[in-house]
């Protein structure tokens, strides 16, 4: 099986999801949002489970790639303000463009993963340094329990991309500085 075209399928099959929701991801929807000829996917990914597996892996290592190169280029937030503005650059990619389609799929597969725990155990947030970041400001501030602290502070992020998402009106900075804040409380 050619890993390429499995990558172009889940590719496609974000773009199907993010406009057209779990009733709308079907193997032939994929087929056409790939360009590639009716039962490409199925010979692929037979199952609408192996489609929806590849579909979230591939969502994950997307956003991997994006959360650890972010950390890897921004420099250490030596203040609130700091990570605030590092915080405010992630909703504003994550509600914009090819974030905004990432993150219409990302919450139907969370929903999805309720009743399915394969994809629950993809879907568990991972390391990657845009994480270790946060964690590390945190623990140099004298947070106590850092890596709590850091959960906390990115779920509530991604609930005000939630929150915004159906209009893709930015976060507001001061939703930020309030989580940031509080984060940051001993």
């Amino acid at each position: 099986m050619s890993e390429e075209r499995r990558t172009v399928l889940a590719d496609a099959a974000i773009e199907v999801l993010a406009a057209s929701g779990m009733r709308g991801l079907t193997h032939r929807a994929v087929d056409r949002a790939a360009g590639l000829p009716a039962g490409t996917t199925s010979a692929y990914l037979r199952t609408r489970s192996a489609l929806l597996t590849a579909l979230v892996r591939r969502l994950v290592a997307r956003d991997q790639a994006e959360l650890q190169e972010a950390g890897e280029r921004m420099p250490f937030p030596r203040t609130p303000a700091e990570l605030t503005d590092a915080l405010e650059g992630l909703t504003v990619a994550r509600l914009t463009g090819e974030g905004r389609v990432r993150s219409l799929a990302r919450y139907a597969c969370a929903l999805e993963s309720v009743r399915d725990p394969e994809l629950r155990e993809i879907l568990v947030p991972r390391e990657n340094a845009g994480r270790e970041l946060a964690r590390a400001f945190l623990a140099a501030h004298g947070v106590p329990d850092p890596e709590v602290r850091t959960r906390s502070l990115l779920a509530c992020v991604d609930g005000l991309v939630l929150d915004h998402l159906p209009t893709g009106t930015p976060v507001p900075r001061d939703a930020l500085e309030g989580l940031v804040a509080a984060a940051l409380r001993r």
